[in-house]
């Protein structure tokens, strides 16, 4: 039934493990004289009816990827240099300004109060009237664009 419901050996494994666990600490409810096989599969039913959940509200979770490092990469193939003085070199105050523009509007807020206003996760969200959640998944995003857009200009001033 496990290797039914579950997309892999080791998930099916995971899932017998969990299901003997659960057992094992329920087994005050099970009635003796009732079907401990229909019981156990109950149990598993609702394990993996849980876990089904559990992912559908998890969001994505994806590994560092290439446009992570985009800027390296970037300065790498044009120059050869990495050195961050000679990014700073490149990028004028009207660039930064320029590549803030560029960041989408919730983006941008959450930006500018923390990393410029210097305010807390907990401020910014009172601010901005958003849970603090949000204001660290729009910072991590924010961030992310900003570097994207301030690597395009690097370059392009290179």
């Amino acid at each position: 039934m496990a290797r039914g419901v579950s997309r892999n050996k080791e998930e099916a494994e995971d899932l017998m493990q969990d299901t003997y666990a659960r057992a094992f600490r329920s087994w005050d409810s099970y009635t003796p004289g009732t079907n401990l096989r229909a019981w156990l599969l109950r149990i598993l039913t609702n394990l993996n009816i849980d876990r089904g959940r559990r992912q559908q509200r998890t969001p994505d979770q994806q590994p560092l990827e290439e446009g992570d490092y985009f800027l390296y990469n970037r300065l790498e193939s044009t120059s050869g240099e990495t050195d961050e003085e000679r990014i700073l070199d490149r990028l004028s105050q009207d660039h930064v300004a320029e590549a803030l523009a560029a960041v989408p509007h919730d983006f941008r807020d959450v930006l500018v109060l923390v990393d410029i206003g210097e305010f807390s996760y907990a401020e910014a969200a009172q601010i901005l009237d958003i849970p603090i959640g949000t204001v660290m998944s729009r910072l991590h995003r924010g961030r992310r664009i900003l570097k994207q857009q301030l690597a395009e200009l690097a370059v392009e001033a290179g």
